[in-house]
């Protein structure tokens, strides 16, 4: 599969991770809006993009519904579409939350995931998932999904993610490369990133990485939309302003997308 996805590519903890602490960090330009529509670069549709919480977005594109890091039970997804992919980045429990892959009606969907996530994962799911590792690709719904690394690289980080366990993830849609980075510091696999249309870069300490540091990273790699989310920490909520402005005065054809992810918190 990677030869397909490289053919492709020439065309276009711990549950600590989440914490319930909450912040009274100022953010700019915040949506009210609880989705976003986006137009695909071709005539094959809309890429409808539904932020649930912290890690956890739904896409809607051409009646493909995906589920990224399903987690929050079966209540944060009422009212929402049943999916037909499920992608999910780690194992940590604003990840992965197995109760509520159960608790979903998940019967015809396909499930992605990390060796690390199959490995907790009960044998009545075995016919629906695919494991990718890093470097690995899969096509499903006409969508090449590639699996690229996600891992800490300052000393007192290590600990939380381990280079190789879980997955980034690039979904490439009929001209449209949309990455999710999973729990991640601004690693050189990021920053080497190529042709990304949207990219949701998280940002959250001890866990992940600075807003400074988050910013360099989209500076080097370039997308043409970038999406902040996954930025609650230990004890704060990162400062996604800061962030703005940083990707802002270091390249304004940049563009920031800021969506609701917290809609409990009060800033």
């Amino acid at each position: 599969m990677k030869t397909i996805a490289q053919l492709f590519l020439g065309c276009i903890l711990l549950t600590g991770c989440k914490e319930n602490s909450k912040s009274t960090a100022t953010l700019e330009n915040k949506t009210s809006d609880s989705e976003i529509s986006i137009r695909s670069d071709d005539t094959k549709g809309e890429v409808k993009i539904i932020p649930i919480e912290h890690a956890t977005a739904i896409l809607e594109w051409n009646d493909i519904v995906i589920y990224i890091d399903p987690v929050g039970g079966v209540a944060a997804f009422e009212g929402q579409k049943q999916p037909d992919l499920i992608l999910i980045t780690d194992i940590h429990g604003d990840h992965f939350s197995l109760e509520t892959v159960q608790a979903l009606n998940t019967e015809k969907a396909k499930i992605i995931v990390p060796q690390a996530v199959a490995d907790k994962m009960p044998d009545e799911f075995t016919p629906q998932i695919d494991v990718l590792n890093n470097g690995e690709s899969k096509e499903r719904y006409d969508i090449i999904v590639e699996a690229v690394p996600m891992y800490n690289l300052r000393e007192e980080a290590l600990k939380f993610h381990e280079k190789g366990r879980g997955n980034g993830y690039i979904l490439n849609m009929y001209g449209q490369r949309i990455y999710f980075s999973g729990d991640t510091e601004d690693i050189p696999e990021m920053r080497a990133l190529q042709n990304i249309n949207k990219a949701f870069i998280c940002m959250n300490l001890p866990y992940t990485m600075t807003p400074e540091s988050a910013a360099d990273a989209v500076l080097a790699f370039k997308p043409k939309q970038v999406y902040p989310y996954h930025y609650r920490g230990q004890p704060d909520v990162s400062d996604v302003s800061i962030f703005k402005k940083l990707v802002s005065q270091g390249n304004p054809e940049i563009k920031v997308v800021q969506l609701d992810w917290y809609p409990e918190d009060e800033y």
